[in-house]
């Protein structure tokens, strides 16, 4: 019998990630990721934009070539874990069998919220988390007239997108008074409303769905609390995920809204780890614990942790960014902004390239990009130079301002 070696629990990006790292940095021990999913590892974020649209086929989600896990030495095991007995160090699967560990990653992963409202079992109500989610949306997309989407976040809003480029009548329910709310600053909610509603898509904000109704077992309409009835033949309901922590609470892990960790990305127990969109981690951007749903947080989680396994033990201090492309428009956002924030934007809202900068105790923290991705990877570059914060208001807000060549300049002098 092999010595025990790294398990990793979930196969999605951040779990992938410690295994490749593994291996890329010489790591020799067994490897095992348990998957849920009877699929290679893959990539979610096409799966709303685009897979959706058809531009990318099943093979081109693929995380890596088929062969090459094998070819690693990385195990690949189809199975649902239950329960981890830290004591024993060994992750029991759902079938009963038993794998010893040197080294725990949880890498869980979130789940969709769910909806507690009637009719949200029909046919045609349907959320997007995985591929099979996402082969359905598609093909049921392709037939639809009316679609409902329940919930204005990056999902839906993208979702929303796919389908109203393929000609389906589409309207977006929100209970907040504007899309992203939670995510972006009210002038980037503006300016993705109107080109949502050019596409033909309707918005009813600061409402909520009551019931969902339908006839002989299919979604025929959704009813909202200030509208009649939206004829609806499919129904997207996306409101924000929960994390999996529930595996690592039942094993005496902390947990609060995820699965705590130090700066390291360890948890509780000096042997598990935890990465991705369910880790709760201490933010050096924000200052805060925070847990971030992003591929750039999964990827530079899972480099961290094999660096850590491997002998070359760092803090987290990557810089946190994100995207969202809906239709033509490419959202980019880097930094962590926070409610009360000092901002305003700048460049061209009539031709839709324009940037928000945020600033916080007169210091430059994150900047929302609209088409503007010159900007973006510029405040990329400074976040990790850790000279965004010198960029003040009175810089920022004067004419010649650019920050790419401010950030060239910053960067060369770091």
């Amino acid at each position: 019998m092999s010595a025990p070696g790294t398990v990793i629990v979930g196969a999605g990006q951040a779990g992938v990630q410690v295994a490749l790292s593994l291996r890329e940095l010489g790591y020799d021990k067994p490897i095992t990721i348990f998957n849920n999913e009877e699929l290679l590892p893959y990539q979610k974020p096409p799966l709303s934009k685009g897979f959706m649209m058809g531009k990318i086929a099943q093979e081109g989600l693929y995380l890596r070539n088929p062969d090459y896990f094998a070819r690693a030495g990385i195990s690949i095991v189809s199975e649902h874990v239950d329960a981890v007995d830290r004591a024993a160090r060994k992750v029991i699967g759902r079938s009963g069998t038993h794998t010893e560990y040197e080294a725990l990653v949880l890498a869980t992963g979130s789940r969709n919220r769910a909806l507690e409202l009637p009719g949200v079992e029909l046919d045609g109500v349907l959320s997007l988390r995985s591929f099979d989610d996402a082969a359905v949306l598609r093909e049921r997309m392709g037939a639809a007239r009316n679609v409902v989407v329940i919930g204005a976040g990056f999902i839906g809003l993208e979702f929303a997108a796919a389908a109203s480029k393929s000609g389906t009548r589409v309207h977006v329910v929100e209970a907040a008074s504007r899309p992203m709310a939670r995510a972006v600053t009210p002038e980037v909610s503006t300016y993705f409303t109107q080109r949502h509603m050019d596409r033909g898509t309707t918005f009813s904000f600061g409402d909520t769905v009551q019931r969902i109704e339908g006839s002989s077992g299919r979604v025929v309409s959704v009813h909202t609390a200030q509208h009649e009835a939206l004829p609806a033949d499919l129904v997207l309901i996306g409101v924000g995920v929960i994390p999996n922590s529930e595996l690592a609470h039942a094993a005496g892990l902390a947990t609060d809204n995820g699965i705590i960790v130090d700066a390291h990305l360890v948890t509780s127990d000096p042997s598990v780890s935890a990465v991705g969109d369910c880790a709760v981690y201490p933010n050096a951007f924000s200052k805060s614990l925070l847990r971030v749903e992003s591929v750039q947080n999964a990827v530079d989680h899972g480099r961290l942790v094999a660096a850590r396994l491997t002998g070359n033990r760092t803090a987290y201090c990557a810089v946190p960014w994100f995207w969202s492309d809906q239709g033509e428009d490419k959202l980019q956002i880097a930094g962590i902004s926070l409610a009360g924030d000092e901002r305003f934007a700048k460049g061209d809202h009539m031709s839709g390239r324009f940037s928000v900068f945020l600033f916080r105790a007169g210091s430059l923290v994150c900047v929302e990009s609209v088409n503007r991705v010159a900007d973006h990877m510029a405040a990329r570059s400074l976040l990790k130079s850790g000279r965004l914060g010198r960029v003040t208001p009175d810089i920022a807000r004067s004419e010649d301002f650019d920050l790419k060549a401010y950030a060239a300049k910053e960067v060369a002098e770091a």
